[in-house]
């Protein structure tokens, strides 16, 4: 795909409607809730996903960040949320992505792909034609304890570049995006969004100085 000039941001962790119109009041095209996860920050009730999904206007995309790798399974947490988009953020191992079509029409897929090495290449090859957007972000699941995002650390942006280079639909780039790098991710991986947590918060809350600071850095890239 080919690299884009401003991305979209989805800023991610959304713990509150009130964090949400803040987020949307500086720009923000698509919010991340996160649902129960085995590390990593943001996690928030599956009611108060609901909540916040019902209260953002149609344009902005709701993304669940699931962790399940069952399809029935992420059927039946989306029915609960009510979101317009799922971030699947592990490997689907049982079912298909044919399975969710089916079962949620209008629900846009969006998978991760934690980016590790040269294989993380060929995984987002073979997933990109089942989905509408892949997200490369920094996390390990081959770890006791996985880490599916909100690592706050940056991965090897060549890959990126390649695996965006490669696939024909959108790619959103997370893992430790802040206000003093953003304007280099951009400039090495032309991603179509970015993808924010840390990077925009402090002690956990969504900071808007740092969040208008980080929109003002890109459009200045």
């Amino acid at each position: 795909m080919e690299a884009v000039n401003t991305p979209r941001i989805k800023v991610c962790c959304i713990a509150s409607v009130e964090e949400a119109w803040a987020a949307i009041r500086a720009g923000a095209s698509a919010l991340g809730l996160v649902s129960s996860m085995p590390s990593g920050p943001g996690v928030i009730s599956e009611s108060l996903i609901a909540e916040i999904a019902a209260a953002v206007p149609p344009p902005i995309a709701t993304f669940l960040l699931t962790c399940g790798q069952d399809a029935e399974h992420i059927i039946a947490q989306q029915r609960r949320c009510r979101t317009n988009t799922v971030q699947i953020c592990d490997r689907l191992t049982s079912g298909s992505y044919a399975d969710l079509r089916r079962a949620m029409p209008g629900v846009s897929l969006v998978q991760v792909i934690h980016v590790t090495g040269e294989e993380s290449l060929e995984e987002a090859l073979a997933v990109a034609p089942h989905v509408d957007a892949l997200l490369l972000d920094s996390g390990n699941q081959s770890l006791a304890v996985k880490e599916l995002g909100g690592t706050g650390r940056v991965h090897d942006w060549s890959v990126s570049r390649r695996i965006r280079e490669q696939v024909r639909i959108p790619l959103f780039l997370a893992g430790g995006l802040r206000e003093h790098n953003v304007g280099e991710a951009i400039r090495q991986v032309g991603p179509f969004g970015l993808d924010l947590c840390g990077g925009v918060r402090t002690e956990g809350r969504l900071d808007e100085a740092k969040l208008a600071r980080f929109f003002e850095r890109m459009r200045a890239a």
